[in-house]
């Protein structure tokens, strides 16, 4: 089942969507897709987000659209992907931009953890994938579900950084009408997008004097 504790402060928003109908609904279809097909995350990474990210602890928000559909490769942060799994082309343009904007060495491996750890929020728009299949999941009710997190991180009064990168996370600017945040819109790191705004964006140094000037520590993007 979905609807279980993380044992951290995400738990009192979760517990109310869980008896929503909605959720319900996307809870029901989740659990026979994992049964019939070969789905992405792992089930017991779909949260891993906010298991890593206590909503108090949030100083950043970097939205993905859907998990990586490849074997291995997802485990619940957007953009993220184990150790020792290829780094994904629109991964390794954010490297690349962090290397430009800090001198930071590229990494040898795609694992975000750290970030998450520190405060980044890594969240898909979308929390599942069918193997092979990007978007299977996009109409199944995991949009309502994220955008219901997006609002309630838009309540926090702690100044939180938003990075909107490519069409459809911009679309959630909407979401977003709390003064104390910063919201910073780019395209896409995809290799189709990246070079229409996301490499030179400064998006990382520009989230760093946020949180500086908020009297927040900084995130060490250098892993």
């Amino acid at each position: 089942m979905l609807n279980k504790k993380l044992n951290n402060d995400w738990d009192k928003f979760l517990e109310k969507q869980y008896k929503h109908l909605y959720f319900q609904k996307i809870e029901a279809f989740v659990e026979k897709e994992y049964e019939t097909k070969t789905i992405y995350p792992p089930y017991d990474d779909i949260f891993n987000a906010f298991r890593f990210t206590p909503l108090s602890k949030i100083k950043v928000v970097i939205l993905g659209q859907d998990p990586y559909h490849e074997p291995g490769q997802a485990h619940g942060l957007s953009f993220s992907t184990p150790v020792g799994k290829p780094i994904p082309r629109s991964l390794s343009n954010i490297f690349k931009e962090i290397r430009d904007e800090y001198g930071y060495e590229i990494p040898d491996n795609g694992c975000l953890e750290k970030w998450a750890k520190q405060g980044v929020f890594l969240l898909n728009t979308v929390l599942t994938v069918e193997k092979s299949n990007a978007n299977s999941h996009s109409k199944c009710g995991w949009q309502k579900f994220t955008d219901n997190v997006i609002k309630e991180i838009n309540k926090q009064e702690q100044p939180i950084v938003f990075m909107l990168w490519g069409k459809q996370a911009e679309k959630k600017k909407e979401l977003l009408s709390n003064p104390n945040h910063l919201v910073l819109i780019t395209s896409h790191p995809s290799p189709f997008s990246a070079r229409r705004g996301f490499m030179g964006c400064n998006h990382f140094k520009l989230a760093n004097n946020f949180l500086k000037e908020n009297n927040i520590e900084e995130i060490n993007w250098k892993l």
